[in-house]
């Protein structure tokens, strides 16, 4: 099907009316949405850079002077924690040639050093050093203003230990763009919204490299349909009839299931959130918060899932569990957050396959868009349509 893409700018109306049409009658993205390294330049440059995007956990920069340089599609970011504890984000590149300013995770010593002439930055991004400006020797040039030439800043939030950043920096407020999810949530861990969970970086965090684009990850994740043929063992104890769907158009969309009950067996049981509801203890819900950030909240411990656009065919899937309060992090409970992992590691590796089929199969030409199950479909329509209609005209 030729949808009149190859100019790369919003996707053509026709495009934009299938997918909005009822679930029965709707097609999905087209293929070139997957595949094509022009239209997801210009997916991370008119989509992703003006939404609060997932970036990275604030553990990733645990003390004052850890770095992190990272790369969203191609555009090199760096974060940083500051002096004062705050996590700071800049585009990765020094002001003077544009040299890139790190390479790899490190421990700064209090300024941030361009490798190319060593043009240094302070840990909040302001220009302090600029040796042999002026000739050698001559380390300062009158008229040359440091305070207009220190390192771009990108807007950016921490909530639950994750980094958003807005490239743009034009987006609605954070708090606007996650209060709808706090409110669902609410009922589930109170007023405190989870303040005391605690990551766990002894076993809670690991990353997956799937060779796939990242919008087929949040669709997989969307939805649990695949649940008895890709998640056998999952299935023989939370089965499809177990699950119900969540949809907040324009937000997050996702799952969720009525018989979360682990099994402690003789390990030490995990702290549950005060305010969890009696009649509900045996709920958990999945959510995929647009655009690239997987969140699995359960009684006893709350997952995130950093989706990472590497480019248009590969995702770095980064995965952190937090459990409530530092008593869960104690050498009782090693054990069973231990176990915990080896659970949802199993799960999240038996979707990398596939997420993977799912990418191949865009590359052919019998594949339209696809069709929905008015019954089973409908979050993954949820997310379609909100690609959509923000890549429209």
């Amino acid at each position: 099907m030729d949808v009149g893409l190859r100019h790369y700018g919003p996707l053509p109306a026709p495009v934009i009316d299938a997918i909005n049409r009822p679930i029965a009658e709707a097609t999905g993205l087209p293929n070139e949405a997957y595949t094509s390294p022009e239209f997801a330049r210009y997916e991370r440059d008119h989509l992703l850079a003006k939404t609060w995007v997932c970036a990275g956990f604030s553990t990733d920069v645990g003390t004052t002077g850890d770095a992190l340089p990272i790369e969203i599609m191609g555009q090199p970011l760096l974060i940083v924690r500051n002096p004062v504890s705050e996590i700071k984000v800049f585009h990765n590149v020094c002001r003077h040639r544009g040299q890139r300013l790190l390479r790899e995770p490190c421990h700064l010593k209090g300024s941030i050093r361009c490798p190319y002439h060593s043009w240094t930055y302070s840990l909040d991004g302001e220009l302090r050093g600029t040796p042999h400006i002026g000739g050698s020797g001559v380390h300062e040039v009158e008229g040359f203003d440091k305070s207009k030439t220190g390192l771009v800043a990108v807007r950016s939030e921490v909530w639950q230990g994750i980094i958003f950043v807005n490239l743009s920096g034009d987006a609605a407020p954070f708090p606007d763009h996650i209060d709808l999810l706090r409110q669902r949530w609410k009922p589930f861990w109170g007023t405190t919204e989870g303040a005391n969970l605690v990551p766990d970086t002894e076993h809670g965090c690991w990353e997956l490299t799937v060779q796939s684009n990242w919008k087929l990850a949040v669709e997989n994740y969307c939805e649990s349909y695949h649940l008895p043929w890709v998640h056998p063992g999952l299935n023989s104890y939370s089965r499809l009839e177990d699950h119900y769907h969540i949809v907040e158009h324009g937000h997050f969309a996702g799952q969720g299931s009525v018989v979360y009950n682990p099994d402690y067996g003789d390990r030490a049981p995990m702290p549950h959130f005060d305010a969890w509801p009696e009649d509900k203890l045996c709920h958990a819900e999945y959510a995929a918060m647009f655009p690239n950030v997987l969140l699995g909240l359960q009684r006893d411990h709350l997952f995130a899932i950093a989706l990472i656009p590497i480019n248009h065919e590969q995702t770095v899937e980064r995965i952190q569990i937090s459990y409530l309060g530092d008593a869960a992090h104690d050498e009782t409970h090693r054990d069973t957050r231990r176990a915990i992992r080896v659970t949802w590691q199993e799960v999240f590796g038996e979707d990398v396959w596939a997420v993977e089929g799912l990418q191949q199969g865009r590359h052919s030409p019998g594949f339209d868009g696809g069709t929905f199950s008015p019954a089973m479909d409908g979050p993954t329509l949820c997310f379609h349509q909100w690609v959509a209609n923000r890549l429209s005209a």
